[in-house]
């Protein structure tokens, strides 16, 4: 398969960083249970200057920080520390202040009032607690604009603070929900989000350049963010996330290696064991690859600041599940990623799916805005699709 699969991954990675409309470099990888079996990297760090991008190179990994926060949580269910049906705010309680708005008065304020039931940990783990982002909601985007609520890219604690958009457990809505389980892992352990990773996470499985604050070591390999313009060409921008952050936010803070990322992967994939010891037990990961959303689905996220995100959704008209904290693809994919697969994706154009039953995990990491960039998209889509092209082709030779 690794020929195979070289061959034909290899491709699609050269042909995003020289296509028109191109992306400026890319990472991807493919694991098993064991190790790696292809590693890839095409083009350059940032357009502006000449570095190539390379296997060790630094994202930003945005969203997909969610599922290492996810799995802090789980490990103090475990511990019997951490109920996921309890109120929320019996271990932060600032989330027991916020309220649901209703819209704005006559005079452009918002309208609140307390919501019918609490949020729960669960609700969090599977988006369904009423919380969302500015750049997909235009409630949250008119309280930023007329209201002047903190951007989370702040990573303040005021930026936290926004209301809900429907009672808690109503239905799915994607947002800030894993940041506000990173303050919940803080409060019960009293120790700061990227010391319990740290510790509890990375050490055991092998992770050593993954972190909130960023440092000059890293930023010499860091790949820079681009912003895709209207006719399709890239713009280097001076982006990054603040280095000494005031909350760690677990929904979004990270920045890391591809490789690393894969050690995560690669924990899933073996039922909660890592390198250098058990992070979950197995009967942990049984239950948390399983949908937890009930009969809510999944829905497409729709673009509102079109420079940070576009509408996007994963396998259009097929239907999708929420695990704590993962996509479930309930029907096989048009990649070939079976159903009851894991996946999600980041801000920047990050992407990742864990096929447990298969015992295989991918990563695609670029670095361009907006979410949904149909170059860096499409180019995920083929890398996948190639992967379990080369699959069936083992399996049937």
């Amino acid at each position: 398969m690794s020929i195979d699969l070289r061959a034909a991954a290899d491709a699609v990675l050269n042909e995003v960083v020289t296509s028109t409309p191109r992306v400026p470099g890319v990472v991807a990888m493919v694991t098993d249970r064991n190790r790696n079996i292809y590693e890839g990297a095409a083009g350059q760090r940032r357009l502006d200057q000449p570095a190539k991008m390379s296997t060790d190179s630094i994202f930003a990994i945005f969203s997909t920080t969610k599922a290492i926060t996810a799995t802090a949580v789980l490990q103090l269910v475990e511990e019997g520390k951490l109920d996921l049906d309890a109120p929320a705010r019996r271990y932060a309680p600032e989330i027991g202040k916020l309220e649901v708005i209703e819209g704005f008065d006559s005079k452009g304020e918002p309208i609140l009032r307390p919501p019918s039931r609490d949020i729960t940990t669960r609700m969090l783990m599977t988006h369904s607690a009423g919380l969302s982002y500015d750049f997909i909601n235009q409630t949250y985007n008119r309280l930023a604009e007329q209201k002047g609520q903190p951007s989370v890219i702040t990573a303040t604690k005021a930026c936290l603070m926004t209301p809900l958009l429907f009672d808690p457990g109503e239905r799915w809505e994607y947002g800030t929900n894993l940041d506000w389980c990173g303050q919940i892992v803080e409060a019960i352990t009293g120790r700061r989000l990227g010391e319990v990773f740290k510790t509890r996470i990375f050490e055991p499985l092998g992770i050593k350049d993954m972190t909130f604050e960023l440092n000059d070591a890293m930023r010499a390999r860091l790949a820079g963010i681009h912003a895709r313009n209207a006719d399709g060409s890239l713009t280097p921008m001076d982006f990054e996330l603040p280095a000494k952050p005031e909350v760690h936010m677990g929904g979004h803070g990270l920045y890391g290696t591809v490789g690393d990322y894969m050690r995560f992967i690669r924990m899933w994939l073996n039922d909660g064991a890592g390198e250098h010891g058990r992070v979950l037990k197995a009967e942990t990961v049984r239950m948390a690859e399983q949908n937890h959303l009930g009969d809510k689905k999944v829905t497409p996220i729709t673009g509102v600041i079109t420079s940070l995100c576009n509408d996007a959704e994963f396998f259009p008209g097929q239907s999708k599940s929420w695990a704590p904290s993962f996509m479930v693809n309930d029907e096989e994919a048009p990649t070939g990623r079976p159903a009851g697969a894991l996946g999600w994706a980041g801000l920047a154009n990050l992407f990742y799916w864990i096929d447990r039953r298969n015992g295989f995990g991918g990563f695609w990491a670029t670095q361009i805005l907006p979410f949904g960039d149909p170059t860096s998209f499409i180019g995920y889509m083929n890398f996948e699709t190639a992967f379990y092209q080369s699959l069936r082709h083992r399996m049937v030779g």
